[in-house]
């Protein structure tokens, strides 16, 4: 699932990469998963689920608004390169953003969130 806007291409050499606008006030639930959990296995459905990522990502637009996510990944967020609040819990990290960024799709379920 996701519903985020794509970033317009501007750049032709960033043709082949996927980027998204993410709001001045967006929430990245990150969940770090183990290497046994029942998402790592191939179900044959052909779905992400036997990618063997370790994390999933659920973006909300707003932390304040009562919106379903507008998005969930599976993979890994490699850094946050904007202007955030990071807070730890026991399932994994929430990453709160103070300016809008976007989120960048590098290729083998690597995001990174990069400032506008």
């Amino acid at each position: 699932m996701n519903h985020l806007a794509p970033v317009p291409d501007t750049d032709p050499m960033d043709a082949d990469v996927d980027r998204y606008l993410l709001p001045q006030h967006a929430h990245l639930v990150v969940y770090e998963r183990e290497a046994g959990d029942a998402a790592d296995r191939d179900d044959g459905t052909g779905s992400d689920a036997g990618t063997g990522a370790s994390q999933l990502v659920t973006v909300y637009d707003c932390g304040a608004a009562q919106k379903p996510p507008s998005a969930q990944l599976l993979g890994e967020l490699g850094s946050v390169r904007a202007a955030c609040e990071t807070t730890e819990n026991p399932t994994g990290y929430v990453v709160s953003m103070r300016e809008p960024s976007v989120l960048v799709d590098e290729g083998d379920g690597h995001y990174v969130v990069r400032a506008r």
